[in-house]
């Protein structure tokens, strides 16, 4: 049995709602603060101590630097190149605190440098972990700049929790976040140990929460 023309027709307007282009006066939400902070994030690396670095500490600039070249180059790629440049910094933090972690163990190091490496590495945590909630969240900034609202993501911030005529009277009609709600949200994750005033909805989210909790208890406790 054939669905019915009143269903149909609202199938048809919610597909050309969340998969046509940008929205026609909507502005496409900004890339580049997501690109800072990986370059910020492998910055990083090259402060950290030598015997913690994965490799040269300039390898993880190098590397982003050409896969940000190539986003650019090949804007149908953009968002799996997105993905691999943030996988690349995050394999950089994961080898460094591994690397902490067994000096601590074995004793090595000077108090000072492993305190200092451990700052670094606090960083590089939260910067890390907001580039992955900003390039999951909704589909990633690609996808929620095709929709007319945000939706479908897997944190409820305060804004979404007002009513629109509120909303509106504050001039936040249609507000929706930005790379710096994603940093906020990751700061207070490795300062509270939790998301404060942002909910988490979805299990993805919430897993990688708690991992990048668990790395900054981890360098507390160190």
């Amino acid at each position: 049995m054939g669905a019915k023309p009143g269903v149909a027709q609202a199938g048809i307007v919610t597909k050309a709602l969340y998969e046509a282009q940008p929205v026609e006066g909507q502005a496409v939400e900004p890339h580049w603060p997501g690109l800072i902070a990986l370059f910020v994030a492998a910055a990083l690396n090259l402060l950290l101590p030598a015997s913690l670095a994965a490799g040269p500490g300039w390898l993880g600039v190098v590397v982003v630097a050409f896969l940000a070249a190539l986003a650019v180059l090949l804007p149908n790629r953009h968002q799996m190149l997105g993905h691999a440049t943030t996988a690349v910094v995050t394999l950089e933090l994961a080898a460094a605190l591994t690397q902490l972690i067994l000096d601590l163990a074995a004793h090595r190091g000077r108090p000072i440098e492993l305190l200092q490496a451990a700052l670094i590495l606090w960083s590089m945590n939260v910067v890390v972990f907001a580039s992955w909630y900003w390039r999951l969240d909704a589909g990633g900034p690609h996808r929620r700049s095709r929709k007319h609202v945000y939706c479908g993501g897997a944190f409820l911030f305060p804004q979404l929790t007002l009513p629109a005529e509120v909303r509106v009277a504050l001039g936040a009609g249609a507000w929706r976040p930005q790379f710096v709600d994603y940093l906020f949200l990751a700061f207070n994750c490795s300062t509270a140990f939790s998301p404060t005033d942002v909910p988490v909805l979805s299990a993805w989210a919430k897993i990688l929460m708690m991992i990048q909790a668990s790395i900054s208890l981890d360098q507390l406790l160190t």
